[in-house]
C-alpha cells in the first residue's frame, strides 16, 4: 500500500512538473544563453549585456516572431536564434547587401550584412524558420507585413539612425510591423543630459518621447543594464569603452575598469485596439 502511495504520489509530482515546464514562458532560453553554440568572446561580454535577463524583462517568448533590427554580427542572433528556432520565428533586419549607393558607410555596411548572412547560412541547422529581410533607412523601411511580429529590438543602434535623421522613420516601421500588444524593446547607450548623438549616447526621456509620438506605451523601464562607473565623457565617444576601446593602449586599463556603457533598457508596447 505504500509503495503504491508513493509512486502515485511521485507521478503527481512528475506531471506537476512537467505542466509547469510545459508552460514556461522563458523555456530553453537559459539553455540558449548557456549554449556551447555562442562564441567564447560573446561569453565573455555577458557580464555587461546580461542577456537572459534582459529577455526575460522583455517577455520574449519561445513561441514569439522576433524581428531584430540590425543584429550586426550575430551577437544577440547567437541566442535568439536558437531560442526561437522550435516554435518560434527570429528575423533578422539587417543591411542592404547591394546598396544602390557606393561609398565607405555602404561598402562598409553591405560587408557587415554578406558576412552575418553567410554564419547564418552556415549554422542553418540552429536556425530553423529564420530569416533575412533588409532595413536600411531611408531607402529600404519595410520590415514586414503589417502586424505580423510579437517582439521588435534593437541593441544600441539608435545613435546610428538618430545621426542619420532616421530615428522617427526606424520607430514608425516597428510600430507598423508589431501585433496589438507587441513589445518594442530598446536597449542603447544613456546618455547626460544635452549630449550630442555622435557620441553615441542618446537621452533616454527623448527615446521615451519618441517611442511615444510613434503610437507605443512605455510599459516599464530597467535598470539591468546600467553601470555607474560609465561617466560618459571620453576622446572618441562611447567607442572608447570596451568593446571597441577606440583609443587603443592609450589608458587602456582604465577603460577596461569602467567596462561597457551604461544603457537604459525600456520596454514598449503597441497598444490594443
Amino acid at each position: 500500500m505504500r509503495t503504491r502511495i508513493a509512486i502515485a504520489c511521485a507521478l503527481v509530482t512528475g506531471l506537476m512538473g512537467f505542466s509547469a515546464q510545459a508552460h514556461e514562458p522563458f523555456q530553453g532560453l537559459k539553455q540558449a544563453v548557456e549554449s556551447d553554440f555562442r562564441q567564447a568572446k560573446n561569453v565573455e561580454r555577458d557580464v555587461y549585456r546580461h542577456p537572459q535577463a534582459t529577455l526575460e524583462f522583455l517577455q520574449v517568448k519561445a513561441t514569439d516572431t522576433v524581428i531584430e533590427l540590425w543584429p550586426g554580427g550575430g551577437w544577440y542572433a547567437e541566442i535568439l536564434g536558437p531560442y526561437l528556432a522550435k516554435n518560434g520565428r527570429y528575423i533578422a533586419a539587417s543591411f542592404d547587401t547591394e546598396p544602390s549607393e557606393d561609398n565607405r558607410r555602404t561598402r562598409y555596411r553591405a560587408k557587415v550584412g554578406k558576412k552575418f548572412e553567410a554564419w547564418l547560412e552556415q549554422n542553418k541547422a540552429q536556425f530553423k524558420g529564420a530569416a533575412v529581410t533588409t532595413f536600411d533607412p531611408p531607402s529600404h523601411l519595410k520590415l514586414g507585413d503589417n502586424g505580423s511580429a510579437d517582439v521588435v529590438l534593437t541593441f544600441r543602434n539608435l545613435h546610428n539612425w538618430a545621426m542619420g535623421g532616421q530615428l522617427d522613420a526606424v520607430f514608425g516601421s516597428a510600430y507598423r510591423v508589431l501585433k496589438a500588444g507587441g513589445t518594442f524593446g530598446v536597449i542603447e547607450h544613456r546618455a547626460n543630459p544635452g549630449m550630442d548623438s555622435k557620441t553615441g549616447y542618446m537621452d533616454q526621456q527623448e527615446m521615451i518621447d519618441a517611442a511615444i509620438n510613434a503610437g507605443f506605451v512605455l510599459a516599464e523601464t530597467s535598470e539591468v543594464n546600467a553601470n555607474a562607473k560609465d561617466m560618459k565623457a571620453y576622446p572618441k565617444g562611447v567607442w572608447t569603452l570596451p568593446p571597441t576601446l577606440a583609443m587603443g593602449e592609450e589608458d587602456k586599463a582604465k577603460y577596461l575598469a569602467i567596462g561597457e556603457s551604461d544603457r537604459m533598457t525600456l520596454k514598449f508596447v503597441k497598444p490594443m485596439k
